[in-house]
């Protein structure tokens, strides 16, 4: 794709359209109202399970090619030129901080600084071997939530669109972050064609 001719993306940070986020923030209710750790973990696994698959047709040098695709909806917009090794680094640092929020949470307190969509980018020079660090990343987060006797916290620590979240709440969100971004390798694969 040529992005010469594409208008520049959103900076870091930017959140989505705003009727975007009043649909994802009741969305992100029913699903906290109606779910439980272990749909919440079957989810988080299925699309663990999905993007297993879609991996084994990325190479190491077609998954480092980045790809400007349509956005789709919870993504932001500065995320849309990534390449896949990308994209599982984004989930790695993102199940680590998740993983350390529920812990601090469990544990009576809330972790020191602040959510930040624009601190869990990934790096540009990520590579094939983020595979690895990617799946360990999923398995310390499906060990923090399981470690929690009662996910639902009386401390909470704020997510930058969903605010004030306890631990069951910020484990409610993993699996359909993951989603988000199944979406998003589906769509750089596709455009790698």
């Amino acid at each position: 794709m040529n992005t010469s001719t594409e208008p520049p993306l959103a900076p870091p940070g930017a959140g989505l359209p705003a009727i975007e986020h009043l649909v994802a923030r009741a969305l992100f209710r029913l699903r906290r109202a109606t779910g439980h750790r272990a749909s919440f973990t079957a989810k988080f696994e299925r699309e663990r399970e999905k993007i297993r698959a879609l991996l084994s047709a990325c190479d190491a040098k077609s998954g480092a090619r980045r790809v400007r695709i349509r956005r789709p909806p919870g993504l932001e917009d500065s995320s849309r030129d990534w390449s896949v090794w990308m994209t599982l680094d984004h989930l790695r640092i993102v199940h680590l901080e998740m993983a350390r929020v529920i812990t601090s949470l469990a544990n009576g307190h809330a972790p020191k600084g602040q959510a930040s969509t624009a601190a869990v980018k990934p790096s540009p020079a990520a590579d094939a071997r983020i595979r690895a660090d990617y799946e360990a990343s999923c398995d310390a987060l499906l060990a923090a939530a399981a470690t929690v006797p009662d996910l639902n916290t009386s401390a909470r620590f704020p997510h930058p669109w969903f605010g004030l979240m306890n631990a069951s709440e910020w484990y409610a969100l993993a699996g359909g972050h993951m989603g988000i971004h199944r979406t998003q390798i589906e769509r750089i694969l596709a455009g790698l064609l």
